[in-house]
């Protein structure tokens, strides 16, 4: 360990020190984690809770035993960290032709204080007072990171490549590859046609519907953007690497990148979030077939990884003891089902993460999976075809703008029949096929007091932070 890393450890001793000794004289604070992998909707989760709680008219289930008599944003405490910008978001939501706000591309963060009053005679006499939930919004994507922490840069290749060998995204930068000598000299213009190549893989692999798209800064670079640290790329080794070579310039990069992005990540945000929500796009994979939905399975295993620190002994290290209290696994777009199937798609996501649950060693963390949606776009409508009434729902097709009905099909009420399908590497769902459609958000005519609409936020919200409320 380099004199740098002791002195930032010590020094972040005595911030948490001088916390402690601060805690009980200052106002409580929640640290919500909002995380998951592209498309899955943390933008709009993050801007429907905090409007919802801000007007609490669609908010029923948030009954904490204390009443919320007023809540208000307030400038964030980490004054280096972005702040998430709800007020923009809010107004593409809101607008007369509403459109999906701009997705997460960095961490960023928010305070909302919520000022509680406690019922009955002991809330009379103890008085009101202020809670601040503290949200920090972050890529899913960073979280799969955390794998490489465990693994040297030949390890990480072989793995790579062997998961990537047979796919079509993959084939232009496979074709660069071939063309890589790693025993060469090391050329910086060569680096950099390998690293783009790769990121041009990364990201027809997301758009393909694949989760495994790691490194995860390649795909949301921020200000990192063409530094060394992200200029390299996966490749075939040929042994020890030779001093000057690219193969040992591509391994000292990949150590950088585990050095001085994936690590500060856990050190500077994750190791402090007390609740967690990790949205999932469920109905996105089961859409994109049996390798989708694998993919997911084995990300979101690899996700929670982050969750059982006792695995990773640098994790454990930086955590000292302290675990996420609770963690909401939540299938998001849940508007795109009629309710009846909604018990179907939790017990898929349920059955997606049984297998790292179990494994998983969470020392007393609550759990729970919930199927979600934190802005309704759609109705449900009944359909008469050849004969049967059929369940739909209907909304506004986001590429043309025209309302339509869509049945998506019926997910099966034993989700070992998808997950079977997946494991066994079928090409095509045997029973049925899923369909969706992107819907648009609807235009919205709000009551004074109402937030704006959902489904079950408010027993989301109940379960993550209502025992803090009370």
């Amino acid at each position: 360990m380099g004199i740098g890393e002791i002195a930032g450890d010590l020094w972040r001793n005595v911030e948490e020190v001088g916390e402690t000794l601060t805690a009980p004289f200052s106002d409580p604070v929640i640290r919500l984690g909002v995380t998951g992998l592209s498309r899955a909707g943390k933008t709009v989760f993050i801007t429907s809770l905090v409007a919802n709680l801000l007007d609490r008219g669609r908010m029923p289930a948030l009954q904490s035993g204390s009443a919320i008599t007023t809540a208000y944003l307030q400038p964030q405490p980490d004054d280096t960290v972005p702040r998430f910008d709800y007020e923009t978001h809010r107004a593409a939501l809101t607008a007369p032709e509403p459109f999906w706000p701009e997705s997460t591309r960095a961490v960023s963060q928010l305070r909302l204080s919520l000022r509680v009053q406690r019922q009955g005679m002991l809330g009379a006499m103890s008085g009101p007072r202020t809670v601040h939930l503290d949200i920090v919004d972050y890529p899913g994507e960073w979280l799969l990171d955390l794998g490489l922490l465990d693994q040297s840069f030949a390890e990480w290749s072989e793995e790579t490549l062997a998961r990537i060998e047979n796919r079509t995204e993959a084939a232009e930068f496979l074709k660069q590859l071939d063309g890589a000598e790693p025993a060469a000299n090391f050329e910086e213009s060569l680096a950099k046609v390998l690293a783009s190549s790769f990121t041009g893989y990364l990201h027809a692999a997301r758009e393909a519907g694949f989760y495994d798209c790691t490194p995860g800064r390649f795909l949301l670079p921020g200000e990192m953007e063409g530094s060394p640290v992200l200029t390299f790329a996966p490749l075939r080794m040929t042994g020890k690497a030779a001093k000057g070579s690219l193969q040992a310039e591509m391994e000292r990069r990949f150590e950088a990148y585990k050095s001085r992005v994936v690590k500060p990540f856990f050190r500077d945000h994750f190791a402090r979030i007390d609740r967690q929500v990790v949205l999932v796009d469920a109905l996105g994979a089961i859409h994109s077939g049996p390798a989708a939905l694998e993919d997911l399975r084995g990300a979101m295993a690899r996700i929670l990884s982050a969750f059982r620190p006792g695995r990773n002994a640098w994790l454990t290290t930086l955590l000292r003891g302290k675990r996420v209290e609770k963690i909401l696994f939540a299938a998001s777009k849940a508007d795109h089902l009629h309710h009846l199937q909604h018990p179907q798609l939790t017990a898929v996501l349920e059955a997606l993460l049984r297998e790292a649950k179990d494994r998983a060693d969470f020392s007393g963390a609550a759990t729970k999976a919930m199927s979600i949606a934190a802005l309704r776009a759609t109705v449900e409508e009944t359909i008469s075809h050849k004969g049967e009434d059929v369940n739909c729902v209907s909304g506004i097709l986001l590429d043309s703008g025209k309302r339509a009905a869509m049945y998506p099909g019926t997910l099966p009420e034993d989700p070992n029949q998808l997950l079977s399908a997946a494991r066994s590497g079928a090409d095509a769902w045997l029973e049925a096929d899923y369909n969706l459609m992107r819907f648009a958000p609807a235009p919205l005519h709000l009551k004074r007091g109402d937030g704006l609409p959902h489904i079950r936020l408010d027993k989301a919200v109940q379960f993550l932070i209502g025992d803090r409320l009370s």
